[in-house]
């Protein structure tokens, strides 16, 4: 394992989107000036839209009244990637980390974050993986307990996606994995801008999932094989109201 600082992890509950957003943007700010150190928030959304970078906006299907109606959120973000959906049901995880000095590879970033996915998956019973030209981790589900890569399944569909932001390489946002999720919800948007496939999660492929509480808890030991860096025990800050005093104040390096 290469030898890096300790990444402080911690599970937030449920939480809306934008509030969380712009803790990640003071995080950012506060790591790339040294005041804080790496961090890895783990949260399960209110039922959100989010819009990348490359977003078009003919894949949100519906008006932003129509989806305030049906209590769901619509927020434009710098990360990469297209349109997706967050809620209940799903875990995100939100890595905040100083990729310098020897870690400056966007790939392998993003490759490490599809492989921590693909551990929990296995780790519930389904065995997943990336697939060439699609960024995100599949799984088959006409053999969900199977993968041999993309060109041996029968019917790919995405089990978790994955969107960052690099800034003065400190990550930003992150991945999303399905293990209970309304797979409705994605019938709002043409997920990722990808039409010829479908979303799936944990409890669709093997008719069972853990709650996003019970993954979120367990992430450290993924995070720590897949990031090549050490990761503390997942603290429990689902009550907390003052995250940012939290996270930054008890954060900061010496504190």
């Amino acid at each position: 394992m290469a030898t890096a600082n300790l990444a402080r992890a911690v599970w937030l509950g449920r939480r809306r989107y934008e509030p969380i957003h712009a803790l990640q943007q003071r995080l950012v700010e506060a790591r790339s000036q040294e005041r804080a150190g790496d961090v890895i928030l783990l949260v399960e959304h209110d039922p959100v839209i989010t819009l990348g970078r490359a977003a078009e906006a003919t894949n949100v299907l519906f008006s932003a009244e129509a989806l305030a109606e049906r209590g769901v959120d619509l927020v434009e973000t710098g990360r990469g990637g297209d349109v997706t959906y967050h809620g209940p049901g799903q875990l995100v995880a939100y890595p905040i980390l100083d990729l310098k000095p020897d870690r400056c590879d966007v790939r392998r970033y993003v490759r490490a974050l599809a492989e921590t996915m693909v551990s929990v998956a296995r780790e519930h019973h389904v065995e997943a993986g990336v697939v060439d030209g699609m960024i995100g981790v599949w799984a088959d589900r006409a053999a969900p307990h199977e993968w041999a890569g993309a060109e041996w399944a029968r019917e790919i569909a995405k089990l978790g996606a994955i969107g960052v932001r690099l800034s003065r390489w400190v990550t930003m946002h992150g991945l999303a994995l399905n293990l209970t999720v309304d797979l409705q919800a994605f019938d709002l948007i043409v997920p990722c801008g990808i039409r010829d496939h479908s979303v799936t999660s944990i409890q669709a492929l093997t008719g069972r999932a853990p709650s996003v509480r019970e993954v979120a808890l367990s992430m450290a030991a993924h995070f720590t094989r897949t990031l090549g860096q050490a990761v503390s025990d997942v603290e429990d800050l689902s009550s907390e109201t003052d995250l940012e005093a939290r996270l930054l104040h008890d954060g900061a390096p010496g504190a």
